[in-house]
């Protein structure tokens, strides 16, 4: 066989470069956007869409819905502008803080507002003095942050006293992976990062939200601690486990929320990026992270990082990490005592699509929520306040453009 010396050469080169095991990184890939109810790659469109009618399926009585619960799909409270997205939808919190520790009220701290009876409906407990609302958050692109390693999270924590002068440092709350008791995992999903991995988090939802028990959790929610055994009316776990699975899969296969990209242009926007960073908001709400390389083994060996999202490149703006910010809602769920008024950086990717803003939903305009911070975010918001109007008219353009 004859080689060109071009040739030759070229072969001598590579010999050399895997004698010597020098490794070079494969440069990551932007992760797919849009609102257009497609998948990202990792399953096919036929998989897809089959997946998300049982997303948006509605349970009954007959298939396990309640006893108490909060919605009878999961779509309702992930839906705008499409299936998998955030909405306005909201569910209660509440407990006890006498003074020094926060205690749950028998049954837990959500207060489920629906139930199949009203001799079982959940009520907040007069003792309560610790009540909030949580609006429901998004999805969309979940599965590539539950694809972030946790020592890229970590990282992120270590670097925010530095970058802040001090002011910040978020607490990356280790949580336990439920597909695999005894393993943690650094918590991401949930406003109290309450969840490290889909599955785990799909299991809770369907549980505590629809009422649906299943294999990661078995046991039903009750009103206040009280017995529902006279009106479950379906054997325990209700779900096989094939409905998490699915919800699971559809989660993973989501696209990320996209730009505004006719706004991302504009010269307002693009100088409101740089003022989000000069202000520091981007310790907190940072921009761009890669997720861990297709292969890594992740969620205590359950689950193995796919081509679709593995070295991916995404812009969540959030550190999905927890930070006191003066908007806490006094709930302990994870991340022990001192997490009480911390919650987890609200992701903002999607921004534009939320009407009702912060954990509770209160503020109704994004500058009401900024300068509504406090804490950690102290100097920050200083920082704001002392931009010029134009400044900040460009700061919220860049804003309205996620």
């Amino acid at each position: 066989m004859f080689f060109s010396k071009k040739s030759l050469t070229l072969m001598a080169t590579i010999a050399v470069l895997i004698t010597e095991n020098v490794c070079f990184a494969v440069p990551a890939t932007e992760a797919p956007a849009g609102f257009d109810g497609k998948t990202n790659g990792l399953v096919d469109q036929g998989t897809f869409d089959a997946d998300r009618v049982t997303f948006e399926e509605r349970d009954t009585i007959e298939t396990g819905l309640g006893p108490v619960y909060n919605a009878e799909a999961c779509s309702e409270c992930h839906q705008n502008p499409v299936t998998g997205s955030a909405s306005q939808v909201g569910v209660v919190r509440a407990g006890i803080f006498d003074g020094s520790s926060f205690k749950e009220l028998p049954g837990g701290s959500l207060m489920q507002d629906r139930a199949i009876n009203a001799a079982i409906q959940t009520r907040v407990d007069n003792r309560a003095n610790v009540r909030s609302f949580r609006v429901s958050t998004n999805i969309l692109g979940d599965g590539f942050v539950e694809a972030i390693s946790d020592e890229t999270l970590k990282q992120t924590a270590a670097l925010q006293p530095s970058q802040s002068g001090g002011g910040i440092q978020g607490t990356a709350v280790m949580v336990e992976v439920l597909e695999a008791p005894g393993n943690y995992r650094v918590g991401r999903f949930g406003w109290k990062a309450q969840h490290a991995s889909l599955l785990s988090f799909a299991g809770d939802a369907y549980r505590n939200e629809v009422g649906v028990t299943n294999p990661l959790v078995p046991t039903e929610a009750t009103p206040n601690g009280r017995s529902v055994a006279a009106f479950d009316t379906t054997p325990d776990p209700e779900d096989t486990g094939a409905d998490i699975a699915d919800f699971t899969v559809f989660m993973r296969a989501l696209k990320t929320p996209p730009r505004d990209t006719v706004l991302a242009a504009t010269t307002a926007a693009r100088s409101g990026e740089q003022s989000f960073q000069k202000t520091g908001c981007g310790t907190c709400h940072v921009a761009t992270f890669v997720t861990a390389p297709t292969g890594t083994v992740i969620n205590g060996g359950t689950f193995t990082v796919p081509e679709a999202l593995g070295n991916k490149t995404i812009h969540p703006y959030s550190d999905f990490l927890l930070h006191d910010v003066g908007t806490g809602d006094g709930i302990v769920q994870n991340g022990g005592p001192s997490s009480r008024n911390k919650l987890r950086t609200a992701p903002l990717w999607g921004l534009r699509t939320r009407s009702r803003l912060l954990h509770d939903g209160s503020a109704l305009t994004i500058a009401d929520a900024i300068t509504r911070h406090r804490g950690e975010a102290g100097k920050v918001v200083n920082q704001f306040n002392l931009l010029g109007q134009k400044e900040k008219d460009n700061l919220l353009s860049f804003l309205n453009s996620l």
